[in-house]
């Protein structure tokens, strides 16, 4: 199973899609996100959202400067104030 990725910005939503896990900048450290993750909220710190496509993948890297990350059954939700 993957896990739903969406990336959004107050002026389009930026990625919708299927991935095996994400790397998030939160306020309090990184953390990372697979499919079945406990449901959580985090704000984000200025840094870098690291995408992998599949297991073992090298990741895809996305600047974000400030936002919320949301965790609830139907995925991985980012809220990115702007992309860096």
């Amino acid at each position: 199973m993957a896990l739903h990725f969406e990336l959004v910005t107050p002026e389009k939503l930026v990625r919708s899609e299927g991935v095996h896990m994400v790397v998030v900048p939160g306020a309090e450290g990184d953390f990372g996100v697979l499919e079945g993750h406990s449901p959580m909220m985090s704000t984000l710190r200025d840094g870098t959202i690291s995408i992998y496509s599949s297991a073992g993948a090298t990741p895809e890297t996305i600047a974000v400067d400030g936002g919320f990350a949301e965790v609830s059954d139907k995925g991985l939700t980012i809220l990115a104030e702007k992309l860096g």
